[in-house]
């Protein structure tokens, strides 16, 4: 079953939720992917968590998982309407909490066929799971996405067609 996992800033802005969208839908109706899988915490998640809901309403077929980095009987998990369990990955019991994201962030990307990301600021944890991705994805071992790239052609395809639409003034 190919899966699917998101990583991006905890501030994301509501602009790119037509791309969010768009990008789960091809994922599911283009690519195949059945399994999709995201994390809980900040604004990105929180798109993610709403657009895969609304996604398992016309795709029943497809299986929605929260990430789980801590150890279940230390965090108490609720999942969010149209997702079916958690995931905790193997090997994360003796991770100190502190690494617990990180590890299972790339866990996730090592172990997914598709990342579909929101990265476009370099100080960020981030970064360095999309740029790890993109080195697995040369050797063809994952496919990926960045939505901040697409948002940044968007705003420059219409800043060149407001330009080009303004008249000069003598």
């Amino acid at each position: 079953m190919k899966s699917c996992f998101f990583i991006g800033h905890r501030e994301a802005p509501a602009q790119i939720l037509p791309a969010l969208a768009e990008s789960i839908e091809r994922h599911i109706i283009e690519f195949g992917v059945r399994e999709f899988i995201v994390g809980n915490y900040g604004a990105f998640d929180a798109m993610v968590v709403r657009q895969l809901a609304a996604a398992k309403e016309r795709h029943p077929e497809i299986y929605n998982l929260i990430l789980s980095p801590y150890y279940p009987t230390e965090q108490n998990i609720i999942l969010p309407d149209g997702f079916d369990m958690s995931f905790y990955p193997p090997g994360m019991e003796k991770v100190p909490k502190r690494f617990a994201i990180v590890r299972a962030n790339r866990y996730m990307v090592a172990h997914c066929d598709y990342l579909i990301a929101y990265v476009w600021h370099t100080a960020s944890n981030a970064r360095e799971l999309l740029e790890y991705a993109q080195r697995l994805e040369k050797r063809g071992r994952i496919h990926t996405e960045n939505l901040a790239e697409q948002l940044k052609q968007i705003e420059l395809n219409i800043m060149s067609t407001t330009a080009s639409k303004t008249p000069y003034k003598y």
